[in-house]
């Protein structure tokens, strides 16, 4: 699809009351499923009018999904409200869950489960083969175990989903009822929290009065993109959703989101078509790999922090924010007017990574 062209496969906007109407109807759909609060919601929709004069095109607004609250806050909160109300629907009384080092999901569980009375096994993954103790035991990692958790590491590659099997075994084996929840809090289950935000954010814009065009997110698990594709086509809405990927090629990526929204659709059980058309990642943002810094993720990270006063971790929302930049100074928007950037939160990763940015010493 040309860049400059993006309005063109726009459907011309359904009126207020009918996103309204829509979006109580999803409302409904969704609370039918048990739900355990965790998170401060809904977050704030703001602009980022410093961010926008300084690159010319729409105007930028940012979703702000880092002030969920738990545990400083981060997208996987909207997920473990839904997941961990089914672990305790099931009886369980111990949580497992994996993902990187420095992974902001994990330390959310971990958080949740202390929240909620339960254990939480923590199997974290080494995809970069950092060996610094500030990557290893600073940032997340040093949040997890603050929350109680226990930490085990695995080598990069590793089979994550037979790891956790075989731990939830042994604790089977012990007496205990231990819950499974996959990388990223992302299944069926976990979806339904973007599902729910799709919901929220289109009740925001439409009580503003805001046409949002495009909304902009990271995209790693595809749990987060799976649910938005779903709650945007429960409310029929015609927001072009873009995910930048920050691990996988686009195909995998693409074909990952697809499934889980279509599996999500399913398990919401109203009867959505999800189009495949609605599924689209740029994954040209990664680098050399997952949580490996980039140039562009570290000056997109700078230039936020220094023009919005907002903090993004350098593994996941840096790599979508240095995308969401590099499109705008593009021309691949077009003649769009309001662009959301989903903030899916993550600062504590910073601390593991502070040689990135070079900020060494005082200035005077």
């Amino acid at each position: 699809m040309p860049e400059n062209n993006l309005l063109s496969e726009r459907n011309d906007q359904q009126s207020p009351e009918l996103t309204l109407s829509l979006c109580k109807d999803l409302s409904i759909a969704l609370a039918k499923f048990p739900k355990v609060r965790l998170g401060h919601l809904p977050t704030p929709l703001e602009p980022m009018d410093r961010l926008s004069e300084i690159l010319g095109g729409p105007r930028l607004w940012v979703k702000r999904d880092d002030c969920t609250g738990l545990s400083s806050g981060g997208n996987k909160t909207r997920k473990l409200e839904y997941l961990m109300a089914d672990a305790q629907a099931q009886g369980a009384d111990t949580i497992i869950t994996q993902g990187a080092t420095q992974s902001n999901h994990a330390r959310q569980t971990a958080a949740a489960a202390a929240k909620l009375g339960m254990a939480c096994h923590i199997l974290l993954e080494d995809r970069t083969g950092y060996n610094d103790d500030s990557y290893n035991l600073s940032g997340n990692v040093l949040m997890d175990r603050l929350h109680g958790a226990t930490v085990s590491k695995r080598g990069g590659g590793t089979d994550m989903n037979a790891e956790m099997a075989t731990l939830a075994e042994k604790l089977l084996q012990d007496g205990r009822a231990p819950y499974v929840i996959p990388g990223g809090g992302s299944n069926p289950i976990g979806a339904l929290g973007y599902v729910n935000c799709a919901r929220e954010i289109a009740e925001q814009a439409t009580n503003i009065g805001l046409k949002i065009d495009a909304f902009v997110h990271a995209t790693g698990s595809s749990g987060t993109q799976a649910g938005l594709v779903t709650g945007l086509a429960a409310i029929r809405s015609d927001i072009h959703l873009l995910g930048i990927g920050v691990r996988a090629p686009q195909e995998k990526q693409e074909q990952m989101v697809f499934d889980l929204a279509q599996r999500t659709a399913d398990y919401l059980g109203t009867g959505i078509n999800i189009d495949r058309a609605m599924v689209r990642a740029n994954c040209d943002y990664v680098g050399p790999g997952y949580g490996l810094p980039t140039d562009g993720m570290k000056e997109a990270v700078k230039l936020l922090a220094r023009t919005e006063g907002l903090l993004f971790d350098p593994v996941y929302s840096g790599k979508g924010l240095d995308g969401l930049i590099n499109l705008v100074r593009g021309g691949h928007f077009g003649d769009m007017e309001n662009v959301v950037f989903l903030h899916t939160g993550g600062s504590a990763a910073l601390f593991g990574y502070p040689e990135t940015f070079d900020l060494h010493g005082y200035t005077e």
